[in-house]
């Protein structure tokens, strides 16, 4: 096999499914089989043409899972057969000020799967060996592909908040991050509360782990939070910034919203919430490959999977417009092997 089937993305949303030609990895790199791609809202940057030069033609997709098929010289830890993900972070690089301190998610050279470097809509991949991701014997690749960036967000969101068990954890949005977060915030022993717009998704939200469920469109969610003590932490899922803004009184003090939705639009903060009650409002962005490795066993162990639609690879415009489209139930997968 000489080439290797990918769609590629050019422009805005100039997808196309080319032959690639099919190269040894790179020094420090790995040459991944690809299984299975979830299609992540974070994909926008290179479907929509939000790079540096949208001209030169990009494979997108960050929750790639696959088997190694060959490794480039120096890599050591990793061998072919090896079963891997990828996740939004390509790999930290080890040198820079961050990742000499241990902050490898900020490393300043680390490459965006699927926006600066090649991603998972495709039958291969190559990822450098310190972005790769151990996926344990137990999740199928369509379940673990969404926890490598959907999944590991939130998880990575709730691990920061501090707060004991029982305590009131709001998870906002009910959706492709939501959906997963709920779960997580149940499995770690917290009183979830589901917070989302009409009441459609309440019985969901409590299948899914959630002891109370909040509609934002009948009711003031800070209220509803208050009666029942203030949360301890919401995490903001929702790509809205219009919506977050009014969960800021519901915080009980010391507490932390913590915002993984990208939004368009900016939250808009009172002060005095902030300081009465000392509350917080913090950013998440994912996590290293290591802490993705914690998120799969966490959710081997205690039966966390997205719910999913699986689409065969040559299908991936049509998996991206059912993504975007907001009424994908809750993660759209791509399947090489289906293609």
């Amino acid at each position: 096999m000489s080439t290797y089937r990918a769609v590629q993305v050019t422009g805005t949303r100039e997808f196309l499914l080319v032959d690639r030609e099919l190269v040894p990895p790179a020094p420090g790199q790995a040459r991944i089989r690809v299984e299975a791609c979830g299609v992540c809202h974070s994909d926008v940057l290179a479907a929509e043409g939000l790079r540096a030069d949208p001209t030169v033609p990009v494979v997108p997709g960050h929750e790639l899972v696959g088997v190694i098929d060959a490794v480039g010289a120096g890599v050591t830890a990793w061998r072919e057969g090896d079963r891997v993900g990828v996740g939004y972070l390509g790999g930290h690089c080890g040198e820079c000020e961050f990742c000499r301190r241990g902050d490898f998610v900020n490393c300043a050279d680390q490459p965006s799967t699927g926006t600066t470097l090649d991603g998972g809509y495709a039958e291969y991949a190559y990822a450098r060996a310190s972005g790769l991701v151990r996926v344990p014997q137990g999740l199928s690749a369509v379940e673990a592909a969404p926890l490598l960036c959907a999944g590991l967000t939130t998880y990575n969101a709730l691990t920061q908040i501090d707060a004991r068990p029982g305590a009131v954890v709001a998870v906002q949005g009910i959706g492709g991050l939501g959906h997963l977060g709920v779960q997580y915030a149940s499995k770690l022993g917290y009183r979830v509360v589901a917070i989302a717009r009409g009441a459609g998704k309440a019985e969901l939200a409590r299948q899914l782990g959630a002891h109370d469920y909040i509609d934002s469109s009948s009711e003031d969610p800070a209220e509803a939070l208050g009666r029942l003590g203030g949360a301890a932490a919401i995490i903001a899922t929702a790509a809205s910034g219009a919506s977050m803004s009014p969960l800021i009184p519901g915080l009980a003090p010391r507490g932390r919203l913590v915002v993984v939705g990208a939004a368009l639009d900016p939250i808009s903060v009172q002060t005095a919430d902030l300081i009465f009650g000392t509350r917080s409002l913090v950013g998440s962005l994912t996590g290293s490959s290591i802490e993705n490795e914690d998120n799969l066993a966490f959710c081997l162990s205690r039966g966390i999977r997205p719910m999913t639609e699986v689409l065969p690879l040559a299908e991936a415009p049509k998996a991206y417009e059912r993504m975007m489209s907001g009424h994908a139930r809750f993660r759209v997968v791509l399947e090489a092997e289906a293609a």
